[in-house]
C-alpha cells in the first residue's frame, strides 16, 4: 500500500492545479469509459453476487447488484458532477486593512481523500467523480463483497483519465480488503488529508476510535418518523411506507416509527394493513407495549430502538405528544434524518427547532437525504457530525481554505 500512497501524494500537485475545463473533460471521459466497459463491469459484479448469495440478506444483495441501467445512472451521476460549479478557487472572504494589506480567504482542495466503504459498487464512481471535481486525489478501499466490481469500475475510470492526459493515480483502489488495510489508511499520517468511512456502525466506530488522520463520521442512520395527532393519516401512511420500504438497505431509510397515542387506535391498524397484510415483502413490526395491544407483531425490546436494521423491519413506539417524541429521538437517534407528519404549526415548530439531526423533515420522507436529491450531484457520504460538514457531503465539503495575503512592502 505504501507505493499507492506515495503515488497518490505525488499526484496531488497535478490534480489540484487542473482547470475547470480539464476536470470536466476528464469527468466526461470517465463516464464514457464506464459505459464502454459495461459488459466487463457486469461480469465482475456477477462473480461478486455469486460469492455473496447465501451469506447476505436479499436487500444487501440488491445493494451489491449492478445492472446496465445502474451503470448508466452512475455515468449520468458523473456528468451531473461535471455540470456543477467548480468549488476550488472561490474567494470566500476579503479584508482590506487600513494600511492597504489585502487578506483573501480562498477555497482549496483537501489533497488526498481516503474513502472506506462496504458493499455498494456505485460509491466507487461517485467518490472518484466528486474527488476529481474538487481537485482532490482519492484512495478507495472497498469491501471484499464488491471488490471485483470496484476493480472493474476503477479500471474504466482510469482509462477515461488516461484518454485526456491525466494521471491514473488520481483514482486509486486498495487491493487488500483485509482489516489491516483499513487500519493502515486510518493511520496514514502524512499521506491522507481526510478519511471518510461509509458503511455500518461497526466501520464508523472503528474509524472514529482508530483514526489518527482527520476523519468525518458518516452514514449510520437510525431515522425516525413521528406521526403527530393532527397528521393527515393517508399522507402519513404513504410517507412511512416510502421511508421504510422503497430501499430499506440505505442509511436514510426509516428504522423507528413514533405514533401519537391519541391516534394510535385508528392509525396502527391502517399501518398493519399497508405494511404487513397487503405487501409481498411484509415488514416485521417490533412493537412497544401500547402498539402491541392494538395490532399483531413482535414485542419490541430496548435494543430495537437503537438498531439500524437495513431490512424490512420497523420498530414502533407510541408517545404522548411531540415533546416525548423529541425526547425519544434525542436519546436514540444517530443524528441523521428525522421527520414529523403534522398539520399543527406549533408541533412543527417544536420538532424542527428541538430535533438536533442533520436533516429534519416536515411532511416528507427521510429518503430525500441524498446528495443528488439536494442538488449536490452525487455525494461522498452523509455526515452525522457537526464540525466541517453536516448532512450530504458534496463538492464544497471536500474543500478547505487558505489565506492569501497581498502587500506592498508591508512590515509589522
Amino acid at each position: 500500500m505504501l507505493d499507492m500512497l506515495n503515488a497518490a501524494k505525488a499526484a496531488k500537485s497535478q490534480i489540484s492545479c487542473l482547470t475547470s475545463e480539464q476536470k470536466n473533460a476528464a469527468l466526461h471521459a470517465m463516464a464514457d469509459a464506464l459505459l464502454l466497459r459495461t459488459d466487463r463491469i457486469l461480469q465482475a459484479n456477477a462473480l461478486d453476487l455469486e460469492d455473496a448469495r447465501g451469506s447476505v440478506s436479499p436487500v444487501m444483495l440488491d445493494r451489491l447488484a449492478l445492472t446496465a441501467q445502474r451503470i448508466c445512472a452512475m455515468a449520468q451521476g458523473i456528468r451531473e458532477v461535471a455540470a456543477l460549479p467548480d468549488p476550488v478557487g472561490h474567494i470566500l472572504d476579503t479584508v482590506t486593512r487600513a494600511d492597504g494589506l489585502l487578506i483573501q480567504k480562498v477555497s482549496v482542495p483537501m489533497g488526498v481523500i481516503a474513502i472506506i466503504y462496504e458493499s455498494r459498487p456505485n460509491v466507487t464512481s461517485d467518490a472518484a467523480a466528486l474527488a476529481l471535481k474538487s481537485g482532490n486525489v482519492c484512495v478507495l478501499r472497498g469491501g471484499k463483497e464488491a471488490f471485483r466490481s470496484a476493480n472493474a469500475i476503477v479500471d474504466a475510470l482510469r482509462e477515461g483519465l488516461a484518454s485526456v492526459g491525466i494521471t491514473e493515480h488520481a483514482v486509486n483502489l486498495v487491493q487488500d480488503t483485509s482489516r489491516a488495510s483499513a487500519t493502515a489508511l486510518m493511520t496514514a499520517n502524512g499521506y491522507i488529508d481526510l478519511l471518510i468511512p461509509r458503511g455500518g456502525a461497526g466501520l464508523i466506530n472503528a474509524c472514529v476510535k482508530t483514526a489518527t488522520v482527520p476523519c468525518i463520521a458518516t452514514g449510520t442512520g437510525i431515522c425516525h418518523v413521528y406521526v403527530e395527532r393532527s397528521a393527515d393519516l393517508s399522507m402519513a401512511l404513504s410517507i412511512v411506507e416510502n421511508a421504510k420500504t422503497s430501499r430499506p438497505s440505505v442509511c436514510n431509510a426509516e428504522e423507528v416509527l413514533l405514533v401519537d397515542k391519541a391516534i394510535a387506535p385508528e392509525f396502527l391498524p391502517m399501518l398493519y394493513e399497508r405494511l404487513v397484510a397487503k405487501r409481498e415483502n411484509p415488514v416485521q413490526l417490533r412493537l412497544d407495549e401500547t402498539a402491541h395491544s392494538i395490532i399483531p407483531g413482535t414485542a419490541a425490546d430496548a435494543a430495537d430502538f437503537d438498531t439500524e436494521f437495513l431490512d424490512y423491519i420497523l420498530a414502533v413506539k407510541c408517545v404522548s405528544d411531540v415533546h416525548e417524541a423529541v425526547a425519544h429521538i434525542a436519546a436514540h437517534s444517530t443524528g441523521h434524518s428525522e421527520a414529523i407528519i403534522t398539520r399543527d404549526e406549533g408541533a412543527k415548530r417544536i420538532f424542527t427547532t428541538q430535533v438536533d439531526s442533520a436533516a429534519v423533515y416536515v411532511n416528507a420522507s427521510t429518503r430525500f437525504t441524498d446528495g443528488g436529491e439536494f442538488g449536490l450531484g452525487c455525494e461522498m457520504g452523509i455526515s452525522t457530525q457537526k464540525l466541517h460538514a453536516r448532512g450530504p457531503m458534496g463538492l464544497k465539503e471536500l474543500t478547505a481554505y487558505k489565506y492569501i495575503i497581498t502587500g506592498n512592502g508591508h512590515i509589522r
